[in-house]
């Protein structure tokens, strides 16, 4: 049997749980299976290409929903799950039991790991240091920004490099390792401790860039890389440069696109009132309530640009509101 699994691209929870689908399937659904990878990434235009459901099952995981029937599983836990109001109807309407989604929940790998406890039988305690850690990177459960940062934990080490990694098949590769594996083992393999000095010197970079471009007032920041190749810097740095202020908004780009980052500090002494997900659902993104993002074609820096503005000047003034 061949089962190929949909997961959000260049995110340590998306390949978590694609890991941790895997072996839910394989020991409570057939065990005699041979899984294939896909990673989906947020763009302009359309999210998915249904010439690629092409397993006899198709799972997607932490990434939004498709109706298409090839679709036998899916999982999510973003805000921001349906692309229309006829999505979210034909996910109510589903009698599969096989079809799963909580806004509530930090991951989607902890998410799986509850469904296929309760539902399934599961038994996630062989990969408890999974769930936990994907709780803490998706969830922004960090003690502080210095700790988000300075990347002393390998589930930190192992984010850099699925975000970052210019090799396509790197995240696919990391995956089934994630599985089965403890999180300092895997930074042992060769495929993953080869890219790892130059990710960390790069990721050293990147703190001084935006250290040079990051602007902070009414407690939030802006900036504007769209001229680097850094779409894979790490989203706390603004807030480990700017230890005061409430949001961020960042513009970056990559072959792709052009990506509106919206965020906010999860160490804020003032309470983020704004829900970003609504925010970038209006431009056409989506995310969660602390964390967005918008995707523009890549010929559309402009665009992208006057979204970001406006998106500054809104919550600049929320900020201002509450002061």
């Amino acid at each position: 049997m061949r089962v190929r699994v949909f997961y959000h691209d260049k995110c340590f929870d998306g390949a978590s749980s694609a890991a941790l689908f895997s072996r839910f399937y394989r020991e409570r659904i057939a065990g005699d299976v041979d899984f294939v990878y896909s990673g989906l990434l947020h763009r302009a235009g359309s999210l998915f290409d249904e010439k690629q459901f092409d397993g006899d099952e198709n799972a997607i995981v932490d990434f939004k929903y498709s109706s298409s029937p090839k679709i036998t599983w899916w999982f999510d836990h973003h805000e921001s799950a349906f692309l229309s109001p006829a999505d979210a109807a034909h996910f109510e309407q589903d009698q599969s039991n096989r079809k799963f989604y909580d806004p509530d929940f930090k991951s989607c790998t902890s998410f799986i790991a509850m469904i296929a406890k309760e539902r399934f039988g599961f038994d996630p305690r062989p990969v408890a240091e999974l769930v936990r850690w994907t709780d803490i990177v998706d969830g922004a459960l960090y003690e502080n920004a210095k700790s988000a940062v300075e990347m002393q934990a390998p589930a930190m080490k192992l984010t850099m490099a699925i975000e970052a990694s210019s090799d396509r098949n790197f995240v696919k590769n990391v995956i089934p390792l994630l599985a089965y594996h403890p999180l300092a083992t895997i930074l042992e393999e060769p495929f993953v401790a080869a890219v790892l000095p130059p990710l960390l010197e790069r990721h050293q970079r990147s703190i001084e860039i935006l250290r040079q471009r990051t602007e902070e007032k009414d407690g939030t920041i802006f900036f504007d890389i769209t001229d680097l190749d850094q779409e894979g810097y790490n989203k706390f740095i603004p807030y480990y440069l700017h230890p005061d202020s409430v949001y961020s908004i960042g513009l970056s780009k990559s072959s792709f696109r052009v990506k509106v980052s919206v965020g906010s500090n999860p160490w804020s002494k003032r309470e983020p009132t704004v829900n970003l997900a609504r925010v970038c659902e209006r431009y056409g993104g989506g995310g969660h309530a602390r964390v967005g993002a918008i995707s523009f074609e890549v010929n559309q820096s402009e665009a992208a640009r006057k979204a970001a503005q406006e998106i500054v000047e809104e919550l600049r003034a929320s900020v201002r509101q509450q002061t």
